[in-house]
């Protein structure tokens, strides 16, 4: 039996909410890997000092000693570093997309329009790219103080990220501007964070803007229901 065609209100809200679970999915990954880093690092890890022996192949090669703990402590960071750095770019990726992503939701319902999905333009890689986050027009909207100051602090990760840049990209700074750079950097660090609390709350927001179509949506239905049962013949 063909399953019915999903109204497009329940189609949106389960677009935004598979962005959600995918920045989920990569930020879960990335506090794994924040963690495993930690149990390998050399600041608080003791290396056991033991050594083993290590001979050349027959007839050249000298013998020598190796700390087997102390390697395999130097290939797990180096490992887990790689993981670390790679699962933070997927994690801010992720969490732009769902949070533009939801904001795009509410802003294309305010328009009037009817979108099944949440739609991405795509970069020179085919690879989806973020779109605006601001959400106007929620006057009404009870939550309204919490998204936009959880906007305004994605947009001074967002600042703080390209002055960083800016400085970075320069043939020379000064020992103030080097010490700007790292502040600003380090305050970027936390953009994937703040724009996942951001698309936590602009989900809800998209909620909020579908009430009007979702209630629509269940009168139909009620009519629908209704006329089907004065069309049944009398017993």
């Amino acid at each position: 039996m063909p399953k019915p065609q999903q109204h497009w209100t329940g189609s949106l809200a389960d677009s935004v909410y598979a962005l959600y679970e995918t920045a989920n999915e990569y930020r879960t990954a990335h506090r794994a890997a924040e963690v495993a880093a930690t149990t390998v690092d050399f600041v608080r890890r003791m290396t056991h000092e033991g050594r083993i022996g290590l001979e050349g192949p027959a007839g050249c090669g000298r013998a020598s000693t190796r700390s087997p703990h102390g390697q395999a402590l130097t290939v797990l960071h180096r490992l887990y570093g790689t993981v670390e750095s790679e699962t933070a770019g997927h994690y801010e990726e992720a969490a732009l997309l769902y949070a533009s992503g939801a904001a795009w939701a509410v802003r294309a319902v305010q328009r009037g329009e009817r979108p099944p999905v949440v739609v991405f333009r795509v970069d020179d890689h085919g690879a989806p790219a973020p779109r605006a986050l601001h959400v106007p027009n929620l006057d009404n909207y009870a939550e309204r103080p919490a998204l936009e100051a959880a906007y305004r602090a994605v947009s001074l990760c967002m600042d703080a990220a390209e002055y960083g840049e800016d400085l970075a990209d320069r043939d020379y700074v000064s020992d103030h501007e080097a010490g700007e750079m790292h502040r600003a950097l380090g305050e970027a660090g936390g953009l994937a964070d703040a724009a996942f609390a951001y698309g936590l709350l602009a989900q809800r927001a998209v909620s909020f803007s579908l009430i009007t179509a979702r209630r629509a949506r269940e009168s139909e239905l009620a009519q629908a229901h209704a006329a089907k049962q004065t069309d049944q013949p009398t017993p």
